[in-house]
């Protein structure tokens, strides 16, 4: 087993396609080609956290936030970012990050928060736009099964719960190929006419390499005739922060006592809000303030984040916004990422992290 082979398994769970312009995930170090000896995952990679791995002989480390953000300039041993890649490097453990790829991820930061929280119907809070993309090709008619087939094991045609969609409409083409083409259909100079069908299919960009190779290992023409687009459509399986509904309606006393349970914070920063009781409810792991006026849109009751300031305090009147701790919001990271690669990997250890890696103290 090598340690690619954990990565390619990452990128299925929260591709880094997805992820944010400004953020560093990935391999940030170590090799991907070494034998997996052992995995650790991580909320944060700071240097107890790499001792801690040295220590069980693991020698991949599987980290939510990336210790490397921005450029380095040198390694010395100075900073804590430092110290830690330093010792990483020196004793050949890999650090990979997902970071805002498994924000966006369905199921990821904010839908764990959720299901710690015991909510229903959930879907995403900001869900991507411009994202989904359309494939129309011409097929002659007696081969559109074939490729229809290769593409949707390329992973074409998947709309939610559904897969293997598509549309075809029946039309003629013609083709006349030079004195260099190879047709397989008809003879180089001639003018050709063929029933074809127009076959649509959609698909996530970040399979838009291996949706291309399907098509044109699949398709009879030697030169393949298709046209891609980008959809305006919203996507829901991709985005941040998620809304759902409790079970039973709280007041706001024990909606935060419950809140402060279930994210076990030292304290809940709430707003003055006119809410009496909460019933549905947004949440975003980390950073949320940007997403306070999805939250109000979804008309939802409640608000769970991190780091609001004083003046976003402002926007909670007509909303309980609920200000839990950076940590906190993100501390099922962990569990997430534990579960998953266990599931995958069952021969190797698959170790959470002991280290304390939380900077705030609450006293």
């Amino acid at each position: 087993m090598k340690i690619k082979d954990v990565i390619s398994h990452l990128e299925l769970l929260a591709p880094r396609y997805y992820a944010e312009d400004f953020d560093n995930t990935g391999l940030l170090t170590g090799d991907k080609s070494d034998d997996l000896k052992g995995i650790l995952v991580t909320l944060d990679c700071l240097e107890n956290v790499v001792e801690e791995a040295i220590e069980n002989n693991c020698n991949l480390i599987v980290s939510f936030h990336p210790i490397i953000f921005s450029g380095l300039k040198h390694l010395q041993p100075n900073d804590y970012v430092r110290k830690a890649v330093v010792k990483a490097i020196k004793n050949d453990i890999a650090i990979y990050a997902t970071h805002t790829a498994l924000d966006v991820a369905k199921g990821g930061v904010s839908y764990r928060m959720a299901h710690e929280m015991e909510l229903e119907n959930l879907h995403t809070l900001v869900p991507k736009s411009q994202l989904i993309k359309k494939l129309v090709t011409y097929v002659p008619v007696d081969k559109i099964e074939l490729v229809k087939e290769a593409l949707f094991n390329a992973g074409a045609g998947q709309l939610g719960n559904y897969s293997e969609c598509s549309f075809t409409q029946n039309g003629t083409g013609t083709f006349k190929g030079n004195k260099n083409s190879n047709p397989q259909l008809g003879e180089k100079l001639i003018t050709q006419t063929v029933e074809e069908n127009a076959l649509s299919v959609t698909f996530l960009p970040h399979l838009e390499a291996q949706i291309m190779q399907a098509l044109t290992h699949s398709h009879p023409y030697e030169e393949v005739s298709y046209e891609i687009t980008t959809l305006e459509n919203t996507y829901q399986n991709i985005g941040m922060g998620v809304v759902g509904q409790l079970k039973e309606e709280l007041s706001v006393e024990d909606f935060l006592k419950k809140t402060k349970s279930v994210f076990k914070t030292g304290v809940v920063r709430s707003s003055l809000s006119r809410k009496r009781n909460i019933k549905k409810v947004a949440l975003l792991g980390g950073s949320g303030a940007f997403a306070i006026k999805n939250a109000l849109q979804s008309r939802a009751d409640a608000y769970i984040t991190a780091d609001l300031k004083y003046h976003d305090f402002f926007q909670g009147q007509d909303i309980l916004l609920c200000d839990v701790g950076h940590y906190e919001s993100e501390q099922f990271t962990k569990n997430i990422l534990h579960e998953y690669l266990t599931e995958k990997f069952s021969n190797f250890a698959v170790l959470c992290a002991k280290a304390r890696t939380n900077p705030v103290n609450y006293y």
